[in-house]
């Protein structure tokens, strides 16, 4: 198994709360990596971890190794090009201020790139990689911030697909999209795990069992249970997990 992401004892805390409990599991490169859970149970706190915006939160303390390619993501110095590594997508949009167009646009920008055919053609294939360029495309110029809840979601997909990251975190991406764009979105995301990896939090377990390669189960800030998807749906080793995967709880 080729692991890219390796975390090994990790223990996060919100002040005297705890968030995270001795988590340790590998995430395999170019996998969809589930990771399901009733509310408050550390799903978002994970991929916080991973690409270090956990460090936005003050009252955050966070012990154990979370490494990427072997290598430690909190000694790395440079937490912005982190950043552009692993991308993530939280579950209500964060449009910035600027034009759809411009939205897809602003972080090649930043990396340097200029040339309006080549920004043209990356920001037309992100918009459809995220199922939305058939619905702006006459209107590329309109504030992002004007389109629809579930646009806006899938604008904010596009913004994260823009920094052509090796790994993408998806916090309950579907919660504001419709279930037939949702299923459409998910046919894109098999396709781009031959190129990246995902990791996707999931309050859908059903979506969970459709996509992912392997899943995790956490309850109470614990990782109750890690393996491939289908062993985990059908012959899981804790109880708690059938419970929670047949319904019982939730």
């Amino acid at each position: 198994m080729d692991v890219q992401i390796h975390i090994s004892g990790l223990n996060v805390s919100y002040g005297d709360k705890p968030a995270l409990r001795d988590v340790s599991l590998d995430i395999p490169r170019n996998t969809i990596f589930g990771v399901i859970g009733p509310a408050n149970s550390g799903k978002t706190t994970l991929l916080k971890c991973m690409n270090r915006t956990i460090d936005f939160i003050s009252s955050a303390r966070v012990t154990g190794e979370v490494a990427v390619d072997g290598q430690n993501v909190y000694r790395m110095r440079n937490v912005y090009q982190l950043r552009r590594r692993i991308g993530m997508v939280f579950p209500l949009p964060v449009g910035l201020p600027l034009s759809v167009y411009d939205n897809v646009a602003y972080a090649p920008r930043r990396a340097g790139i200029h040339d309006r055919h080549e920004l043209d053609e990356l920001v037309e294939k992100c918009l459809r990689q995220a199922v939305l360029w058939d619905e702006v495309k006459d209107r590329l110029r309109t504030l992002g911030t004007r389109l629809s809840g579930g646009q806006q979601q899938r604008l904010t997909l596009a913004r994260a697909l823009s920094h052509r990251p090796e790994i993408l975190c998806l916090d309950e991406f579907s919660i504001a999209i419709d279930p037939v764009t949702t299923m459409k979105i998910e046919d894109v995301l098999l396709e781009l795990k031959q190129s990246m990896t995902i990791v996707l939090v999931t309050n859908l377990v059903q979506q969970a069992h459709r996509l992912a390669d392997s899943t995790a189960f956490f309850n109470d800030s614990r990782l109750v249970e890690c393996g491939p998807t289908q062993k985990l749906f059908t012959r899981p080793d804790n109880p708690l997990t059938l419970k929670y995967v047949t319904g019982v709880f939730g």
